[in-house]
């Protein structure tokens, strides 16, 4: 029989929030399972040139914003292939990722993307340096300044 008491706004969204997680993990388990033989596992490395030399693919560097909860997700992650004898970096990761993604069918990648929450894009604001910093003690001199060269 359910209770009676009220449920607090935080707890429902978090447990929305861990239901969308593991109707998303359920929904990259399937796709994974149903696209294993379809993905190329050729690599643009692998792809000899004109010249005989393999030709390496360009590198991107870029940056992103990412909750907190998702982002322990990514370390457990390397933890565990790391226990399963395969060391995993962040991007390697986050590029099985994407290819998991880019083998799902329309109604799988939307259903992938709707169970993941919106966030605001961009920088997170800096915390003032004066309220992390101690105030500097009475009759002491200032630090000095760095030299240039």
């Amino acid at each position: 029989m359910p209770s009676s008491k009220p449920v607090s706004a935080k707890r429902l969204a978090a447990s929305k929030v861990a239901q969308a997680h593991k109707e998303t993990a359920a929904a990259l388990r399937r796709a994974v399972q149903s696209t294993a033989a379809k993905v190329p596992t050729a690599s643009l490395a692998a792809k000899a040139a004109p010249g005989g030399k393999a030709k390496k693919p360009k590198l991107v560097r870029d940056s992103f914003t990412i909750p907190k909860a998702e982002y322990l997700v990514i370390e457990q992650l390397k933890q565990r292939t790391a226990r399963l004898g395969r060391q995993a970096k962040k991007s390697e990761l986050l590029r099985a990722g994407i290819k998991t993604l880019a083998a799902m069918s329309e109604s799988s990648l939307t259903a992938a993307l709707a169970a993941v929450p919106s966030i605001k894009t961009g920088r997170p604001r800096l915390v003032e340096s004066s309220a992390l910093t101690p105030a500097p003690k009475a009759g002491a001199k200032p630090a000095p300044k760095p030299r240039r060269r």
